[in-house]
C-alpha cells in the first residue's frame, strides 16, 4: 500500500494566533480547561482560527475472526452479523447516541461471514468472509491486508464532512487487538489481554495462552503491515487505512475504544503524524486501553467505564468536540463585548 503523506499539524505562527484568540474570549484564561487545547488542535488540523465542523459521521466497521474457533469469546461468531442487522434496524446503542447528537452513522461490511445482500445504510466493502485462525496461520496475507487498508482509505476519502468517528463490531476482535497491542508496543502480554465481551478469569487466561502461542508462531512478522496481517481483522485493517486516508485530507479523527486504538497503533507506526489528527473520545474499561493511550501520549475526553465498542464513545464525546470549535468561533471577545480584560 502507498502510505499517504500526512504532514504534522505543527505551525508556530498559527498556534500563536489560536492561543491569542482563545485567551481573548470573555473568560478567565484557561477556564475552559480541556476544551481550550481541543479547540487549538481543531484549529491546527483545519489551518484556521475559525474552524468549522461539517457533517460529522461515524463509521462502524464489521468483520469476523477465524481465531473464534479457539473459544476466545463467550459469544458465537454469528453475533457479528446479528449485531450488524441490529445496527441497520436502528436498535443498538450507537444508533441512539448518534441520532441524539445529530451524527450520520454508516455501517461497513469489511469482512463479515454472512451475505447481507444490497441493504440501505450498509456499505459493502467486504474483503472476505472473515479472517483465518491466526493461531495456525496469518489472519490475512500481506497483500489482502494492504487491499483492506486501501479500501478503507478510499472510503474515508469519499465521506462528506471533515470529522469521522471510528467504531467496530467483530466477535473475537479484542483478541486480535491484544495481540497487536503487545507486538506494537512491547508491553507485557498479561497487561494487554482483557475480558472483551465478558470472559471470566479462566477464559481470559485461556485467551492469553492462545495469543502467546500465536505470537511465537508469527515471530517473524515485524513491520507494521506484517503484524497487522498476522493478527488483525479486515475491520481493523480497513480502519487503519481509513484513518490514514482521513488525515491525508485533514479530517479530524474521533477514536473510540480498545480495538479502534489498536488499529491506530498500526497506522501510526506507518505515519507517525497521524496522531496529530486524532481526538481520543474516552478511556475504555477494557484491560489495556489505558496503557495504549499512555503509549500514544493521548488524553481521552471521557472516562465513563465503557467497554461496548460500536463507536459509542465517539458519539458521546462529539458534543464536547463541537463545543470546542463552537466557542472559538461564536464566543465574544473582550473588545467586542466591551468587557474589561484582566490586567497584565
Amino acid at each position: 500500500m502507498q502510505i499517504p503523506s500526512i504532514p504534522p499539524v505543527a505551525d508556530a505562527a498559527l498556534a500563536a494566533r489560536l492561543d491569542a484568540a482563545i485567551d481573548n474570549k470573555t473568560k478567565p484564561r484557561g477556564s475552559l480547561g480541556r476544551l481550550e487545547s481541543l479547540a487549538k488542535q481543531i484549529g491546527l488540523v483545519q489551518q484556521s482560527v475559525r474552524p468549522q465542523l461539517r457533517e460529522p459521521s461515524i463509521l462502524v466497521f464489521a468483520g469476523d475472526h477465524g481465531v473464534t474457533e479457539e473459544k476466545i469469546s463467550p459469544f458465537p461468531q454469528s453475533v457479528t452479523w446479528q449485531m450488524v442487522e441490529n445496527f441497520l434496524a436502528g436498535g443498538a446503542a450507537i444508533n441512539v447516541f448518534a441520532a441524539q447528537n445529530g451524527c450520520a452513522l454508516h455501517v461497513v461490511d469489511a469482512g463479515v461471514n454472512h451475505d447481507f445482500g444490497p441493504r440501505e445504510r450498509l456499505l459493502d466493502r467486504k474483503q472476505g468472509y472473515g479472517t483465518r485462525n491466526f493461531l495456525h496461520e496469518p489472519a490475512m496475507s500481506v497483500e489482502a491486508c494492504a487491499r483492506a487498508m486501501e479500501a478503507g482509505a478510499d472510503l474515508a476519502a469519499s465521506m462528506p464532512g471533515n470529522l469521522i468517528g471510528f467504531g467496530e463490531m467483530g466477535i473475537g476482535n479484542t483478541t486480535s487487538a491484544a495481540a497487536l497491542m503487545h507486538r506494537l508496543t512491547g508491553l507485557p502480554l498479561e497487561d494487554c489481554v482483557g475480558a472483551g465481551a465478558g470472559m471470566p478469569p479462566e477464559g481470559i487466561a485461556h485467551k492469553q495462552r492462545v495469543i502467546a502461542q500465536a505470537l511465537r508462531r508469527h515471530a517473524d512478522a515485524d513491520t507494521p503491515l506484517q503484524i497487522l496481517a498476522a493478527f488483525g481483522g479486515y475491520e481493523i485493517a480497513m480502519m487503519a487505512g481509513a484513518m490514514l486516508g482521513a488525515a491525508a485530507r485533514r479530517k479530524l479523527i474521533l477514536v473510540d475504544g480498545f480495538i479502534v486504538t489498536a488499529a491506530l497503533l498500526a497506522a501510526a507506526r506507518m505515519a507517525p503524524a497521524l496522531t496529530d489528527y486524532c481526538v481520543f473520545s474516552h478511556c475504555s474499561n477494557e484491560r489495556g486501553h489505558a496503557l495504549m493511550l499512555s503509549h500514544l501520549g493521548a488524553s481521552p475526553l471521557l472516562q465513563l467505564g465503557l467497554r461496548l465498542g460500536e463507536g459509542s464513545g465517539c458519539a458521546l464525546a462529539l458534543p464536547l468536540v463541537q463545543a470546542a470549535a463552537g466557542f472559538l468561533c461564536g464566543m465574544a471577545t473582550f473588545d467586542s463585548a466591551g468587557v474589561s480584560d484582566q490586567e497584565r
